[in-house]
């Protein structure tokens, strides 16, 4: 009975670490809406929420009332291999040469194992909308964790078939404030939109690809291996971004649009910012403050590990130092990075009480929020409460890649409340890889979001003057007439 407890208990605490490394989130700028609707939202976000997504749909809210964003909080947490249903698998005495098969090529499928993360808080009372322009302004958290599939193949395989195992991490943090100014030029049948993004860099961390590399080399009668990786940090970085978006005014209660957010995008690091005036560097290394003119250098060296040599206690030597990263005028190292672009194309319906979007996405990299892989959503959203909507969305980016979301809302006069919920990676508790939650709370005028009603009494129109004098005159009775 006890050995039961034990083994049961063992089983919980291993399920709570793993969740705890989980406690990471991933995905693009988000709010409630999106989240529930599982992104769907490229051709039907409004107001302030249409930035980040198609700022051409804010020419479509001149004859609504303003919106403004008192605050807003989202987050998510996930991993692309790790749920409660691989832990049941992995939870066995042994694995058989199949399962270690599935585990080995699902993680070189995915690029190895990845732990993303994306936080957005909206600064409060600074995200506004009215007619056709939007002030935007939010607090970016992202960052990037990789370990190679070649550790887990090493794990499971050992050195057999696996003469080099390329061993290199990715790693990236990065902190932003992004303030936008969008606008919108309606035309006959469509808009066109533009989002011009200052981005105020606070912080950045990562692995330097250029600069590091890392492998494990297994033969059949020794194993060595060397490593370096070197990372380079900033503070008070700044640089600008661009989001065109082009989205069709209603035909039959159908939309279309398309958008590139980040077109144009890029952030100088290690420049003069007055954010080194006002904020203390937050980063550390092995307990030890850094500062934007040091980097880390972290070696690690195996030396022949033979069965003859298993006592020695030189076999595996590591080093962590902090290096300067000066140029020859002794002054921080500058360098840019690449804002991560996405591409987005949707359609959306709209019949009486019913709305349907489906939107297809994807990035050009693997960095941070983006993802090199096409997704596609496919979201609805009932009315039949008008002050309680009501959504639901589902996301495809592969099998292993799956969102469902679902939320509500309560809009009542001049308040607007939002929340939304997504299973990631998963569409069950047991299947799902991690969960992302969004709330917002909105303002708006009194009379609540809604179109203003053209003015008319019903009536039939009013004959026009000109048909009037061109009517035709009765007859008058002739000579034979009574």
């Amino acid at each position: 009975m006890g050995g039961k407890v034990n083994a049961t208990m063992k089983r919980s605490n291993l399920i709570i670490a793993l969740m705890l490394i989980m406690a990471i989130s991933h995905g693009q700028k988000r709010d409630p809406r999106a989240v529930a609707m599982a992104g769907a939202t490229t051709t039907i976000a409004d107001g302030i929420y249409s930035v980040g997504f198609n700022p051409a749909l804010i020419a479509f809210q001149i004859d609504r009332p303003f919106m403004l964003q008192v605050g807003g909080l989202d987050f998510d947490i996930g991993n692309n291999y790790f749920s409660m249903a691989a832990l049941r698998t992995l939870s066995g005495d042994t694995l058989d040469q199949d399962e270690k098969g599935t585990i080995i090529n699902r993680l070189d499928n995915r690029g190895g194992l990845n732990f993303d993360m994306n936080i957005q808080i909206a600064t409060p009372g600074m995200n506004y909308s009215s007619g056709n322009m939007a002030v935007t302004s939010n607090i970016l958290y992202m960052s990037s964790y990789s370990l190679p599939a070649g550790m887990a193949r090493l794990m499971l395989e050992g050195n057999a078939k696996n003469p080099v195992i390329d061993m290199t991490l990715e790693y990236e943090i990065m902190a932003v404030h992004e303030l936008g100014y969008s606008f919108a030029v309606p035309f006959e049948s469509f808009a066109l939109g533009f989002s011009l993004k200052y981005l105020q860099g606070l912080f950045y961390m990562g692995v330097d690809p250029d600069s590091s590399s890392a492998n494990f080399i297994t033969t059949p009668q020794a194993v060595y291996g060397s490593g370096t990786y070197y990372l380079r940090q900033g503070f008070g970085g700044a640089g600008y971004g661009l989001d065109i978006g082009i989205a069709t005014k209603e035909f039959n209660g159908m939309r279309f649009g398309v958008s590139l957010i980040n077109a144009l995008g890029s952030i100088a690091w290690n420049k003069p910012s007055f954010i080194k005036d006002i904020m203390k560097y937050p980063l550390t290394w092995g307990g030890e403050s850094l500062s934007d003119s040091v980097a880390v250098l972290y070696t690690y060296s195996i030396d022949s590990l033979r069965a003859d040599n298993l006592s020695s206690g030189s076999i595996f030597t590591s080093s962590s130092t902090i290096v300067k990263n000066v140029d020859e005028n002794g002054k921080p190292k500058e360098f840019n990075l690449r804002y991560p672009a996405v591409f987005r194309l949707g359609v959306s319906y709209r019949k009486e009480d019913l709305l349907i979007s489906s939107d297809l996405t994807t990035g050009f990299e693997n960095r941070l929020f983006a993802h090199s892989r096409w997704r596609w959503a496919v979201g609805a959203e009932l009315y039949r409460f008008p002050n309680t909507p009501l959504r639901l969305g589902f996301a495809w980016e592969g099998l292993d890649r799956t969102e469902l979301g679902f939320g509500a809302g309560f809009h009542g006069g001049p308040i607007m409340i939002d929340l939304g919920f997504s299973f990631k990676s998963g569409l069950w508790i047991h299947s799902m890889k991690g969960l992302n939650l969004s709330l917002g709370f909105t303002m708006t005028s009194f009379k609540g979001r809604k179109e203003k009603v053209k003015s008319g009494n019903g009536g039939p129109s009013p004959v026009p003057e000109k048909k009037k004098a061109n009517a035709p005159k009765e007859s008058l009775p002739g000579k034979d007439q009574k």
